[in-house]
């Protein structure tokens, strides 16, 4: 099939475009930096420069690539690195979530695209109220936070439009919290927090993540290709959700750092804000159970315990140049 991928040179599109070449499809790969280009070719896909804020940009690119899927993985994370003012530091990804799932929903349609997959998250993101983990694919918190209000809002958007829409029928993949070698988890910026302890623990550190590596992320996204039901949100998270008291010590310890300051809940709310104690004490985790039943989806990587330790060891190399 003829796959079109925005956000080819992102985290997940990274390590996708070779798995959708390696699977037999025939790839275009957008980005917005002409100077990726070479990489997505060299990765065996045909490079597409378009910004996708810019409709017409985006409009002239899906048609002309006649897509038989296009998948979304835009976002704009590696400048996301200001986590107190969250909503501000994700403004970019906001857009992308929901103008330009706008843009790219269209020109799909018009090109005559008959599946619609798109990237949304759930590393944090369900209600503090409900169980640690939750088992289904329920809506992200209806009251959270004030700072992650836009943010939440734009995740609702999107998931809202991609599987409300039937031609091309959408599908949406909710990702853990990403990590991989130089990317999320182990981006420069994180892990020189983690090494400097300006990541805290906060409170009893009882907030539940998801996790999932970058690789397994691009392979469920092969596998929604065909096996995905339309209209449908599957959680692609690994086997092994953990309390932020579990996995902020062991990634210090992983990168050699000494073990995470632990402040009391009032002052993280002082230091970080009322958002980042959520994050930290109150948020919920997700199943992954709807995706290995529906899409025969198997993460390479189960638990992030080894996962980490594996990417700390990894160069930060990837098929596609970040």
């Amino acid at each position: 099939m003829r796959i079109f991928v925005a956000g080819a040179t992102g985290a997940v599109g990274r390590s996708l475009v070779p798995a959708l070449v390696d699977a037999g499809h025939s790839v275009i790969g957008m980005t917005r930096s002409p100077e990726k280009a070479g990489a997505i070719r060299r990765a065996g896909a045909e490079p597409v420069v378009a910004d996708g804020l810019n409709a017409r940009a985006v409009r002239a690119a899906v048609i002309s690539a006649r897509p038989d899927v296009v998948i979304d993985q835009m976002t704009d994370l590696a400048t996301a690195t200001d986590l107190r003012h969250f909503d501000r530091a994700f403004a970019n990804t906001n857009r992308l979530r929901t103008d330009g799932t706008d843009h790219l929903l269209a020109a799909a349609r018009e090109a005559g695209a008959k599946r619609f997959i798109a990237q949304s998250f759930c590393g944090w993101t369900f209600g503090r109220d409900s169980d640690a983990i939750e088992t289904g694919t329920d809506a992200p918190d209806p009251d959270p936070p004030r700072e992650l209000r836009r943010t939440l809002n734009a995740l609702r958007y999107l998931e809202q439009t991609v599987t409300t829409s039937m031609e091309p029928e959408g599908v949406v993949l909710r990702y853990g919290s990403f990590y991989g070698p130089g990317t999320g988890m182990f981006s420069r910026a994180m892990t020189d927090e983690v090494r400097h302890r300006r990541v805290p623990l906060i409170g009893t550190g009882a907030g539940w993540w998801s996790f999932v590596h970058v690789d397994d992320a691009a392979s469920a996204a092969v596998a929604a290709i065909e096996r995905g039901r339309p209209r449908e949100i599957y959680n692609i998270v690994d086997d092994d959700p953990a309390p932020v008291s579990e996995w902020l010590p062991a990634l210090a310890g992983i990168l050699g750092a000494k073990p995470p300051i632990h402040i009391p809940a009032w002052v993280g709310r002082l230091l970080a804000g009322e958002h980042m104690v959520s994050m930290m004490t109150q948020v919920r985790a997700a199943s992954n159970d709807r995706a290995k039943q529906e899409l025969g989806w198997q993460p390479a990587y189960p638990s992030w315990r080894r996962g980490f330790a594996e990417a700390a060891r990894q160069p930060v190399e990837r098929r596609i140049a970040a």
